[in-house]
């Protein structure tokens, strides 16, 4: 079960061009699948991984330096962070990985078992 939240956005009231969205006039909660409790609907936890992803790799920190030329090495990327950042990589609030809090690996990988599910 999930739902969305999309957040509406004002009328920008200069002409130009900016970075940063217009004022946020409010939000609307969206269910798509079950019967999601609407109190628990935040775009918090998604925001927090996309900075995360965006702090801990090079490729998603500036429009020109490190990009990938194939789509193909920016997935392989992306997964190599994931692997490292659910396996490796004990969490402070959590004192384990999350893979280890949900059940998915009793141990701390390293990067050489990545490695070996690799090949």
């Amino acid at each position: 079960m999930h739902s969305q939240l999309i957040k509406l956005y004002g009328i920008s009231e200069d002409n130009e061009k900016r970075y940063s969205p217009a004022k946020c006039i409010g939000a609307q909660k969206i269910k798509i699948k079950g019967n999601p409790d609407d109190k628990n609907v935040s775009t918090s936890y998604i925001e927090r991984q996309n900075l995360t992803m965006r702090m801990s790799m090079r490729r998603f920190t500036r429009l020109t330096n490190a990009f990938s030329k194939k789509i193909e090495n920016l997935g392989h990327a992306v997964a190599l962070h994931f692997m490292y950042y659910n396996f490796c990589r004990i969490h402070q609030t959590l004192r384990v990985t999350p893979a280890m809090e949900v059940g998915i690996t009793d141990h701390l990988w390293d990067i050489e078992d990545i490695l070996n599910i690799i090949q």
